[in-house]
């Protein structure tokens, strides 16, 4: 049984930092597409940032240079840090795992495993 637990939301500031964290059990995450996704109250659920097996990341234009998506493999835990944070950066983030190699292009219908969501508040 595969399961995604995050962990590391929170309130913070605008201009201030967190890391979320994504402990994957019943799943290889290195052999894999994982991302980190965002839905804002309101607002359609939106990609955030990807990483494929081979490492390779892909961010949204919104987070492209204050967002960083990293994995380790050993603890089989994809992470996300997020600099700068602003208001708009507000939502509940998920994380997603495909059942696939690479992510590119891929949107949410194409991940079959869901976190439960951990909450980002930041505050002006």
């Amino acid at each position: 049984q595969v399961r995604l637990v995050e962990s590391g939301g929170g309130s913070v500031q605008a201009g201030g930092s967190l890391r979320l964290s994504c402990a994957a059990s019943g799943y290889t995450a290195s052999g894999n597409c994982m991302g980190w996704f965002r839905q804002a109250p309101g607002k359609e659920r939106e990609g955030v940032a990807f990483i494929d097996s081979n490492d390779a990341t892909g961010y949204a234009g919104f987070v492209k240079g204050r967002f960083t998506i990293s994995r380790d493999n050993a603890e089989n835990t994809l992470y996300l840090e997020m600099n700068s944070l602003k208001p708009e950066d507000t939502a509940i983030y998920y994380c997603a795992a495909r059942l696939y190699l690479f992510c590119g292009g891929a949107q949410s219908a194409d991940f079959s495993y869901w976190g439960q969501g951990t909450r980002v508040t930041v505050s002006s």
